[in-house]
């Protein structure tokens, strides 16, 4: 087994694995936080995690008949995912890597939409002005840099620190441990740090970068990278959805406040393959596996809602019924997806015209034209 009980040590915890509510003197801050979260919080929470996992479950069933043409599973970080993107406001942006499904989802991203680019539809799928979400990043670490930049932009607009919580913004990267050694990442926390731009790096470590472990990338706490730059950091257990919401409301309010960036360490782990391609027993152990499916973040919270008299049969019966709605649309609509008219490929490539394409695109174009005679 990799060294998962070592990498469990120092997080910060609201609901332990069997969904009971924790008390310390150092998390006593942010069990203020979550204060105000009532049940019907606790289980939209949890509905949105079952809906994400629905989605996973439903986009690797297509993949493996053919009708994705890969597809990035999220199964086991739902918590870390569904928690940040509830401790968001409207107006913050966010900057996914490519299975960051459960942000997505709660940003109201359509589920088709966000398969048009595992089937090879579309370059990316939905308008990213619509939801304040932009599209899924297939480069390692570009969209850190993206984020920051972005951050940055806002700063300059005068979206921050202005005290109005409708205009004051914030910008979210979410990336995964193995894109930490990336130097894209290391550039973004330099240029955020000095600039006190209102960027949230949120790193879901999952603990395997497709074969590599952590252990192999890093011999500290990744959180602790964020120190070397002046970045508040915090590392949380990922698993635990009202720890991640917790520590995500804080450093967006700083973030708001003109008080800079916030790393985010989400301890968790991912459940599945690294994609489709992957076959995660040739370098995990089932030992391992067992282990962290005992520590499923659903269990979680179910459990909790449970002991805390929050669970309605009714209001479950709803959720299965959404759950089953939304697996029999992705199954039908997805496969009615279109293909795209070739010259598609060529279109959005820069924001402006570009020579080059304009060439490719003509020479595309006489070619199709010659080969219908």
């Amino acid at each position: 087994m990799s060294d998962l009980a070592t990498g469990e040590q120092g997080l910060l915890q609201l609901l332990d694995p069997a969904g009971v509510r924790t008390s310390t003197p150092e998390n006593q801050p942010y069990r203020d936080r979550v204060a105000h979260l009532t049940a019907d919080h606790l289980r939209a929470m949890y509905r949105d995690m079952v809906l994400t996992r629905c989605f996973d479950d439903e986009a690797t069933a297509l993949q493996r008949q053919g009708e994705l043409a890969l597809f990035a599973q999220a199964r086991g970080q739902e918590a870390a995912q569904v928690g940040s993107a509830h401790a968001l406001a409207p107006q913050d942006y966010v900057f996914p890597s490519y299975r960051e499904h459960g942000v997505l989802h709660v940003r109201g991203v359509d589920p088709i939409d966000r398969l048009r680019l595992y089937r090879g539809e579309d370059h990316g799928g939905w308008d990213p002005r619509e939801h304040n979400a932009h599209l899924y990043t297939l480069v390692l670490g570009s969209q850190v840099l993206h984020a920051t930049g972005y951050a940055m932009g806002v700063q300059r607009d005068g979206l921050v620190g202005t005290g109005d919580p409708t205009r004051d913004t914030a910008v979210v990267a979410y990336f995964g441990d193995g894109t930490t050694s990336q130097g894209d990442v290391h550039e973004a926390m330099v240029f955020a740090a000095v600039n006190d731009a209102p960027t949230v790096f949120f790193l879901q470590n999952n603990q395997w970068a497709i074969s590599e472990p952590t252990t192999r990338q890093a011999k500290v706490p990744l959180a602790n990278r964020g120190l070397g730059y002046g970045i508040p950091s915090v590392r949380v257990d990922g698993n635990d959805v009202l720890a991640c919401y917790a520590v995500t409301l804080e450093a967006l309010e700083r973030a708001h406040s003109g008080g800079g960036p916030t790393l985010i360490e989400a301890f968790t782990y991912r459940m599945g393959a690294h994609t489709t391609s992957d076959d995660p027993t040739r370098y995990r152990s089932r030992e391992e596996e067992d282990y962290w499916r005992r520590r499923d973040p659903l269990d979680r919270l179910e459990a909790h809602l449970k002991a805390t008299g929050a669970w309605d049969q009714t209001w479950w019966d709803g959720v299965e019924a959404d759950a089953e709605a939304l697996a029999a649309r992705i199954r039908t609509e997805t496969r009615e997806l279109g293909a795209p008219p070739a010259s598609a490929m060529f279109q959005h490539v820069y924001a402006t015209p570009h020579a080059t394409v304009a060439d490719d695109a003509a020479w595309l174009a006489e070619y199709q034209e010659e080969t219908a005679r």
